[in-house]
Order: C-alpha cells, then sequence, then structure tokens
C-alpha cells in the first residue's frame, strides 16, 4: 500500500470509529454531511479521498479537534516522517535546514499535523487536476462538435494556463512589438554596432550604458541557475559553463530587462487589459526581454534584408549573423513590420519526447493546449536525421496544408547528450509559400504530396491513421475483435464490420444502431473519398 492509500484508509477508518463512539448510523451521517451513504461507505474503507472542505465538516459534526485529529495519522516516527516529506520535490524549493527540521521534530503534535495536512493537499489537488481535466475534455468535445464544424463556440478553458494565456498575447500583438526594435536600434547607432556581435561587446554596453558589472561565478551544488541579475549591488552574474552563444544572448536580454524597467515598456504595451493569471505579465516580461535581445543581435532592417536574400535559410542566417538556429527562427516570426514583412510562420521546440515547451502560431494552426501533438509533425520526425532539416508537407483534417521543416539542436555537457538538451526546432508555413523558401520541396501533386496529420489524436477526426496514440474523443470507442486495423486506437468504420455483417455476427456499433442499419457519417465520408480518389 502506498503512502496516498494508508493515509486515505487512516482518515477514512478514524472517521468510521468517531461516528461508531456516538452511535450514529451511516445513512444519518451521510445526510447531515450531504453526500450519499455510497460515498461515505466508500470514504470509511479508504477507497475515496477526503476533501478538504468534507473532512472539516466532519470533525466538527464529530465535535473533534482538527489538530488532534491530524496528529494522530502520522505512521512511524515524527522525524522519519518529516524526512520523507521534505524529499517531496513541491516541497524541496523551501530549502529547510536540518537545525528547522530538528526544530520542528521537537514538536510532535505540530510535525504529524504539517505532514497529514500536505498530504491530504496532494491528494486533494489530485483530484482537482483530474476533474479540470474531465471538465475540459467534455468542453473542448462541445466546442469542437459545434454544427459549424469550426469550433468557435465560446466555452470555459479550464485548462487555459499562464503559458497559454502569453501565446494568446503574442498572437494578438502578431509577435511585433514596435517599441522594443527602438530601443534596441538606438542602443547599437549609439554603440556603433557592427552586423555580428560579441559578448564583449554586449558586456560593455552593459557595463557603459547601465552601469553593471558582470562577474562569472559557478552556482552551487544542485543548481542549474545560469544567469542572475541583482538589481540592488547592480551585478550580472553569468555561469561560466555558457558558451558564447547563449553567452550573447543572456547579456542582451538582462539589457532588455533593464531597458523594459526604465522605459516601464511592459505596462505601456500591456495597457489596461487584465491577466487571467498573476504569473502571465512576469511571463510576458520574459518573453520581451527575450524579444529584444533578438531586436539587439539581429536587427530588424539587416536581417529582414539578408531573410530575402537566402530565402530563410535559418542555417546561413546563423552563421551570418553569428547565433543560434533556434534565435534566428524566433526572429523569423518577429518579420510583421507592415512596410517590411515577412512570411507568417509558426514555432515549434519540442524534445525527444515529444514534449513541446515553446510554440507560436503565426499561421493560424491551432496547437493542443493539453497533451501531446501529433506524431506526424515534422518537429519530431527531425529525430530520426538530427545532422539533416527534416523537410515535408502536411495536410490537416479541416483540408489545410503547410509547409514544414525542422533541425535538431544538441547541447551536450562533458560529451554526453544525456547530460545536455536536445531540442528540434521546428517552422511551418502555408503550403503555397513553400517556393519562397531555400528549403522548399517541388510538388506537382500537393494533395497526393502532403502527409496526413492532426493537431492531437485526441481531438483528431482521421479514421485511417497509423500511428494513433489514444483514440479520439470526436468518436465513439469502439472495436471488433474479429477485425484488426493497423493501429488499435483507430475508430472503426461500419463498412469494416461488412465481413461479420454478412456472418451474421453484427455487433452495435459506437453509437449503439446495429451494424445492419445504414452506413454512419464516417463511412459515408470514407467512400467519398474514395469515390474522389478513383
Amino acid at each position: 500500500m502506498n503512502n496516498d492509500n494508508a493515509l486515505n484508509a487512516n482518515v477514512g477508518l478514524k472517521l468510521r470509529g468517531l461516528r461508531l463512539q456516538r452511535n450514529i448510523k451511516q445513512a444519518d451521517a451521510a445526510k447531515d454531511l450531504g453526500v450519499s451513504p455510497a460515498y461515505l461507505n466508500l470514504i470509511e474503507k479508504g477507497k475515496r479521498v477526503m476533501p478538504f472542505p468534507l473532512l472539516w465538516k466532519a470533525l466538527r459534526y464529530f465535535e473533534q479537534d482538527p489538530e488532534q485529529f491530524m496528529s494522530t495519522l502520522g505512521e512511524g516516527r515524527v522525524d522519519e516522517a518529516l524526512a520523507k516529506l521534505l524529499d517531496e520535490p513541491l516541497l524541496k524549493s523551501l530549502d529547510i535546514d536540518s537545525e528547522s527540521l530538528q526544530s520542528l521534530s521537537a514538536e510532535p503534535k505540530l510535525a504529524g499535523t504539517v505532514a497529514a495536512l500536505f498530504n491530504l493537499y496532494k491528494n486533494t489537488r489530485t483530484q482537482l487536476e483530474n476533474v479540470l481535466a474531465q471538465l475540459n475534455v467534455e468542453e473542448r468535445t462541445r466546442t469542437q462538435g459545434s454544427p459549424s464544424g469550426l469550433g468557435n463556440t465560446p466555452g470555459v478553458r479550464f485548462d487555459y494556463s499562464p503559458f497559454d494565456e502569453v501565446s494568446d498575447f503574442l498572437e494578438k500583438h502578431r509577435n511585433y512589438f514596435p517599441e522594443l526594435e527602438e530601443q534596441a536600434e538606438s542602443l547599437r547607432r549609439d554603440f556603433r554596432l557592427e552586423q555580428q556581435l560579441t559578448s564583449s561587446n554586449l558586456i560593455r554596453m552593459l557595463e557603459e550604458r547601465f552601469d553593471f558589472k558582470v562577474q562569472i561565478e559557478r552556482a552551487t551544488s544542485g543548481s542549474s541557475v545560469v544567469r542572475r541579475l541583482d538589481l540592488d549591488t547592480r551585478t550580472l552574474t553569468l555561469s561560466p559553463d555558457l558558451t558564447e552563444q547563449p553567452l550573447k544572448f543572456q547579456v542582451a536580454a538582462s539589457m532588455g530587462l533593464m531597458v523594459m524597467d526604465r522605459e516601464k515598456l511592459v505596462e505601456r504595451i500591456l495597457g489596461a487589459g487584465r491577466m487571467r493569471h498573476g504569473e502571465t505579465e512576469r511571463l510576458i516580461k520574459v518573453n520581451l526581454a527575450n524579444y529584444f535581445a533578438g531586436a539587439l543581435m539581429l536587427p530588424y532592417g539587416e536581417f529582414f534584408k539578408e531573410v530575402q536574400r537566402t530565402r530563410y535559410d535559418v542555417e546561413l542566417l546563423s552563421n551570418i549573423f553569428g547565433t543560434t538556429y533556434e534565435t534566428v527562427a524566433h526572429r523569423i516570426c518577429n518579420l510583421s513590420d507592415p512596410k517590411r514583412q515577412g512570411l507568417p510562420f509558426h514555432f515549434l521546440r519540442a524534445d525527444i519526447a515529444g514534449n513541446i515547451s515553446k510554440r507560436y502560431s503565426g499561421t493560424g494552426i491551432r496547437f493542443a493546449s493539453g497533451g501531446g501533438s501529433c506524431a506526424k509533425w515534422a518537429v519530431h520526425l527531425a529525430f530520426l536525421n538530427p545532422s539533416q532539416i527534416t523537410r515535408q508537407y502536411s495536410i490537416m483534417p479541416d483540408g489545410t496544408t503547410y509547409f514544414c521543416f525542422a533541425k535538431v539542436q544538441l547541447q551536450p555537457i562533458e560529451g554526453s547528450i544525456v547530460k545536455g538538451t536536445a531540442y528540434s526546432i521546428g517552422l511551418g508555413t502555408h503550403a503555397e509559400n513553400a517556393k519562397y523558401l531555400a528549403y522548399g520541396l517541388p510538388t506537382n501533386d500537393l494533395r497526393k504530396d502532403a502527409i496526413p496529420s492532426g493537431i492531437s489524436c485526441r481531438f483528431c477526426e482521421r479514421t485511417d491513421c497509423n500511428q494513433r496514440a489514444a483514440a479520439s474523443y470526436r468518436f465513439a470507442f469502439a472495436f471488433d475483435e474479429y477485425t484488426k486495423k493497423d493501429c488499435f486506437f483507430s475508430p472503426l468504420l461500419v463498412h469494416e464490420k461488412e465481413k461479420a455483417e454478412r456472418n451474421g455476427n453484427a455487433e452495435p456499433d459506437g453509437n449503439g444502431a446495429e451494424g445492419g442499419e445504414k452506413h454512419d457519417s464516417l463511412d459515408r465520408g470514407v467512400r467519398r473519398r474514395k469515390v474522389h480518389e478513383n
């Protein structure tokens, strides 16, 4: 039995004991507490998590002191319980030293209460996350299943995180901020900078213009901090592990933070609008500081000129300006000046496990807000050939076509990729723009050459994908043990069970209709596609 299950069982057992001591029937207690007898029965058996509000209500109902009740839930010695508790990732950031731990251990009742409360909090938080995930699935299924097929019906985004809010903010501004462009251009003029900057140039600017000193210092053991800006001592501390290109970016981003503080640019850019999450404004500030770094290292006018000349050759541009592939890819997504406008691009950064850590949609493509993306995308396939540019046309279920290309960036530590990082940087634009790109692929039949793809397995409309990782919420999940598709999670169409029907063994389909009835809409869609292809 794990710790969480043991805690649930302990809480339920003690509540049952309190009820029996008072000769209260389970049905009566459930009625007074406002829950069903079946639910209370499961709690008393340790098979359901006891939510905080219900626990406090039950303790008042049984006239039980909360602190005394919590202190009896701990198992084993108090110091062991605390030591185990402090291993929790959620509490490691508190950095509690041994003296503080010893002091807390001297108060067994308090220590037991802290341990019990934290474990109950963890259980309740997990339960809440599960509920929100389910509500989000239901809401997204409803909106994406609207009669128009566009999924534009307004609804509540239960999984709308601060990062989603930042992405929406960037897309609203088309990822272009002229105020930051002007500030970066002014600095370049004042210091008469060449096209390709060095870290020495940037450090000199930092010291002369902002009166900050720079020191190189390794972080303490167990810390991964590579940059720390101390406004009180006016010191920028940088890690000695930073190589030239990331070092330049960190110094430039630090100057971006100083410029925004001095000119109050965040307030001016955000205006009077309110953010849904408290963290969003600070995340936007980080994004704007990074934007400033790109504008300083890749000045709009010169960069736009070279982009046109090289036809968006990201590798060549990174060599021309002495920056990373990822920095150039980001900057390409900033070219939205109405007078010097570049092609629209969407941007993705993914790791080898398929997790997307950065994203921006300048083409209108939708990204999954929670969960994985389509395994058919170039940004994921790039890991199969990490030394090459992976290029492809892709077609979405609604018929929209894109041209995408991606490259893997490796940054080993001590010669080990496992210790370092491996990211795939993907860019995509509308398929008709491929002819303007150095990486563009020739095609005589776009519909034939494009790779069928989607947004994510959970909401994909495709019925014939051979690499589904999960069943789609768009279809009722149904299968026939006598019929094997190339992927278990692909929805089973009515016509794919015709042989079973002829043998008199038809099973009800996923919507409850008999297999012998008329074909459903999925089957008709497939037949229409076959007619079109012929």
